[in-house]
């Protein structure tokens, strides 16, 4: 949609009051820096189901060296189906996408948690996962 139709849009709705709704975009993750500190506390939302240990999966896999990874590659976890086959690397960028809706980046996954809106939230989650290689 053209600028010119986003601004007489808006005009229009203005004049019949109704309200405009302005939807920032999430600032993209190569303009944010991680504090790991930060991370280490945002994570403990994660530790009911994961733990950064290597080789101790729980209720969800180990994220000991999840940086680098194929999806659905951890031995000894089960994966959904969507998950095996997702064939997504685990990139600081494909962590932060799927951290903030891990249901709509891959359909179909086991993975119970809603997300983290936050994007400075998941920058620092990632920081923090970054340690652990």
């Amino acid at each position: 949609m053209s600028r010119f139709l986003k601004l007489m849009l808006s005009a229009g709705a203005l004049a019949f009051g109704a309200p405009v709704l302005a939807q920032a975009a999430a600032p993209a993750y190569a303009t944010l820096k991680g504090n790991p500190a930060a991370g280490q506390k945002v994570f403990a939302q994660c530790r009911a189901c994961h733990v950064t240990d290597k080789g101790v999966n729980r209720v969800g896999p180990s994220l000991h060296g999840v940086i680098g990874r194929k999806s659905g590659t951890v031995p000894g976890f089960k994966y959904s189906k969507a998950n095996q086959s997702a064939n997504v690397v685990w990139t600081e960028e494909n962590l932060y996408r799927y951290l903030e809706n891990p249901r709509k980046f891959i359909p179909g996954t086991t993975m119970a948690f809603a997300g983290l809106r936050n994007p400075q939230q998941r920058a620092d989650v990632i920081a923090y996962l970054r340690q652990f290689k």
